[in-house]
């Protein structure tokens, strides 16, 4: 497996990107993540983002962050938000999705982030396992669905 930093709107972080959003109106019914995003957040050394890819070639599994600071919508000062991470269905079970975090974590360390976080939704337990089993705890709700009674937010310090 490989990991290659690739730009948010290189052609194959689009094709999963858009599986990504079928798969969230699946499980909620409407049409996916509407948090706006721009490929310019996620460029270093402001943010990154990462796919994966199987011995093939193809891209298997995606993952990024972006910085974000105190504003509005619940962010502090030093946060690197966690977006997009995703594994395609038949490559699943075999900790991509730990591989591309760990990854995204020490990226986010590096560029000087002091905390990673993320919102993900009751109705993807495998990711609140993943999140919770890597060491993230529940925080204060933020961003775009921050209002939502399905949202769930966790946090997780970056600082040794």
């Amino acid at each position: 497996m490989k990991i290659r930093r690739v730009s948010f709107d290189h052609p194959d972080a689009v094709k999963l990107n858009d599986e990504v959003q079928a798969e969230y109106h699946e499980r909620y019914g409407d049409g996916g993540d509407s948090t706006v995003m721009e490929a310019s957040e996620f460029e270093p050394p402001r943010g990154v983002y990462f796919i994966a890819y199987d011995e093939g070639d193809r891209p298997v599994a995606t993952g990024g962050w972006r910085s974000q600071d105190a504003n509005g919508e619940g962010n502090e000062d030093g946060d690197a938000e966690l977006k997009r991470m995703f594994v395609v269905r038949e490559m699943r079970g075999r900790g991509l999705a730990r591989r591309i975090l760990t990854a995204l974590e020490e990226d986010a360390r590096a560029a000087g982030r002091l905390r990673m976080v993320l919102e993900t939704g009751t109705k993807q337990p495998e990711a609140i396992a993943l999140y919770t089993s890597s060491g993230y705890e529940p925080c204060t709700k933020f961003g775009y669905y921050r209002e939502f009674e399905d949202s769930r937010c966790f946090a997780k310090p970056l600082v040794p």
